[in-house]
């Protein structure tokens, strides 16, 4: 693998909300920065209009003005590459919620509000969104790292919204992931047209009172001598 590959197969940075268990990446050169976005960009546009099936690593790579080669030293497959417009997408989500944070004022209500706001941009571009969810539901081990940085993108978008004054628990990371299992199912039957959007925000809000459970001090009561 070339030296240009390597910097490319993972993203840049990290958020500063999500862990750093796994160590970043080389920054990309400032050319490399400007073929990956433009590969991500015709990736997603080829995608809105006609989805998974329309994203044609060929088609990709005479768009976004590339060696099919190169697209797939960036990319090694379009599974990888659905998957990285994922993460992409999320970033820009990120990047809005936190120039216009929810105004819930219970954590609950911050993250359910948050949840459905994503959800929202995904539903204004439905084929992009089934293009991405599609290559999520096809992902091998081989795409781990790509689908970890999407989970861990969405786990920093919850825990931004929760607005916690100290690190989380292990209670409420697992109710965290709890959360985005019950997001990204519901993106699949709303996709499937299985979920209405009226459904879709039922069960965003009922599975976000999880965080209100799982605040410390919030456990059930134990009796004597109960462990």
């Amino acid at each position: 693998m070339t030296a240009e590959a390597k910097a490319v197969t993972k993203p840049a940075t990290t958020p500063a909300s999500i862990p750093a268990s796994i160590p970043a990446s080389p920054p990309l050169t400032e050319r490399q920065e400007a073929r990956r976005r433009r590969i991500l960009h015709a990736s997603a546009q080829l995608a809105s209009r006609g989805g998974f099936d329309a994203v044609q690593m060929r088609e990709v790579a005479e768009s976004s003005q590339v060696a099919l080669g190169t697209l797939y030293r960036y990319f090694p497959s379009k599974v990888h590459l659905l998957v990285a417009t994922m993460q992409d997408q999320l970033q820009h989500m990120h990047t809005t919620l936190r120039k216009r944070p929810p105004a819930g004022e219970e954590p609950a209500e911050r993250v359910a509000e948050t949840l459905m706001r994503a959800f929202r941009a995904l539903q204004r571009e439905p084929h992009l969104a089934d293009a991405m969810v599609r290559a999520l539901t096809f992902a091998d081990r081989s795409v781990s790292p790509e689908v970890d940085t999407v989970s861990r993108l969405t786990t920093a978008i919850i825990l931004d919204a929760m607005g916690l004054e100290a690190p989380p628990t292990a209670e409420q990371l697992s109710a965290v992931r709890v959360i985005e299992h019950t997001w990204h199912s519901a993106l699949i039957t709303w996709l499937s047209g299985r979920a209405s959007i009226a459904q879709v925000k039922i069960d965003i809000e009922t599975v976000c009172r999880l965080i209100d459970l799982t605040a410390p001090g919030t456990g059930p009561a134990r009796g004597p001598g109960k462990a």
